[in-house]
């Protein structure tokens, strides 16, 4: 590596997710129309799509074809994932409602939450699992401690 080229390339940060999906291309299409990503870069290859770039506000996700020949199946195949991406948006309410419109199954309607943000989830149509929030309030990790209290009481000694 030369001394002028960066560990991590312009736009990206250190962690980048990389979505397997049976359908890139139609997953494209969804991620452009319920969460308004933009596409960077496709490569096909072998009729399917080995490599695309997507941004959704200031991050940068990867997404690919299933290749299972080569150990490389999405959510659907695996039958779930243990994976959920979570989108920071201004508005969660419009995003869960425009990803429902889009396809998206709804896992948890968006609500208020203990620690502040309004949150709710989806599976897209590719399933992987999307949870969608807006951040309302900062609190100490004091406050979100005594709110989880009230909000989930636990019976259990000690």
């Amino acid at each position: 590596m030369n001394q002028a080229t960066r560990s991590t390339p312009d736009a990206f940060h250190t962690i980048t997710p990389h979505l397997i999906c049976d359908g890139a291309a139609a997953a494209m299409s969804f991620y452009e129309t319920a969460f308004g990503a933009v596409e960077i870069d496709r490569m096909p290859g072998m009729g399917k799509i080995m490599h695309a770039t997507m941004r959704i506000g200031d991050s940068v996700f990867m997404l690919c074809d299933e290749f299972p020949e080569h150990g490389s199946s999405g959510p659907l195949a695996l039958q779930g994932t243990p994976v959920v991406m979570h989108l920071y948006v201004p508005d969660a309410d419009a995003v869960y409602a425009r990803a429902l419109a889009a396809g998206a199954t709804s896992v948890m309607p968006p609500t208020d939450m203990f620690w502040g943000d309004r949150y709710g989830q989806v599976t897209d149509p590719f399933g992987h699992r999307w949870a969608i929030a807006t951040h309302q309030r900062d609190l100490t990790p004091q406050q979100v401690q005594e709110a989880m209290a009230k909000a989930m009481p636990m019976d259990c000694p000690g």
